[in-house]
């Protein structure tokens, strides 16, 4: 893959197979932004796991100490008497059960990026489980994406809480703020994600669990961090 001028400016930074402390990635990630736009930083962790085994599953929720600056949008699935508090809490899309027979028959497209629901809605959702599943919008609990407290989740996930989950090669990706924002911000979210992460170690994975981490803007270079310190 050809990467641009740009690019390769930035990726003259580096010092190649070296890890970063993360005050001085988080400096080097910013010097490093290539976009002319205010671009994400996304931290990406390679973990020792085998994500086909259901024992070695991992994912969760954090709630970051700062808003990450990427506003997702979000859509509730609720019944009729929960709708207006999904709406003022600041859900993007309010569905009721016609709207999921539509999402089912494709006369309504999916045009959201999480999706909550109620726990007495989730027989309703099981009509179109596999096409959320496929983009990974399914609502589980272990991501406190189905709960009767839906005006209160809506607003943690407008907040800083954030939901992850391990990709089929092994790795989780996640925003944690912009390129603009001040580094002890970025130092923070990390720090509280790559805790998160931490916790989240299967009881039954015997090796090493973290391999590695990277952070980068935006079509920027990865910058890898010294998990060690």
């Amino acid at each position: 893959m050809k990467r641009s001028k740009r690019y390769q400016s930035a990726r003259g930074f580096l010092e190649t197979g070296k890890t970063y402390a993360l005050p001085d990635a988080i400096e080097l990630v910013k010097k490093t932004a290539t976009t002319k736009f205010d671009g994400s930083v996304e931290v990406h962790i390679r973990l020792g796991i085998d994500p086909k085994q259901s024992d070695q599953q991992v994912r969760g929720t954090v709630v970051l100490p700062h808003p990450t600056g990427s506003k997702k949008v979000l859509a509730a699935f609720v019944t009729p008497d929960k709708a207006q508090e999904a709406k003022d809490a600041g859900a993007d899309f309010v569905y009721d059960v016609q709207d999921i027979e539509k999402i089912a028959k494709g006369t309504e497209k999916i045009r959201f990026d999480i999706a909550l629901a109620l726990p007495t809605m989730m027989r309703e959702l099981g009509k179109i489980a596999k096409i959320l599943g496929q983009k990974g919008l399914m609502p589980n609990p272990k991501t406190e994406t189905v709960t009767p407290n839906i005006g209160q989740a809506i607003k943690e996930l407008r907040g800083g809480k954030v939901a992850y989950r391990v990709d089929a090669n092994g790795n989780i990706h996640q925003v944690v703020g912009r390129a603009s924002f001040e580094p002890n911000i970025l130092k923070e979210n990390i720090e509280a994600f790559l805790d998160a992460v931490k916790r989240a170690r299967p009881e039954a994975l015997k090796g090493r669990f973290i391999l590695g981490a990277t952070i980068h803007a935006t079509m920027g270079p990865g910058v890898a961090l010294d998990i060690a310190s």
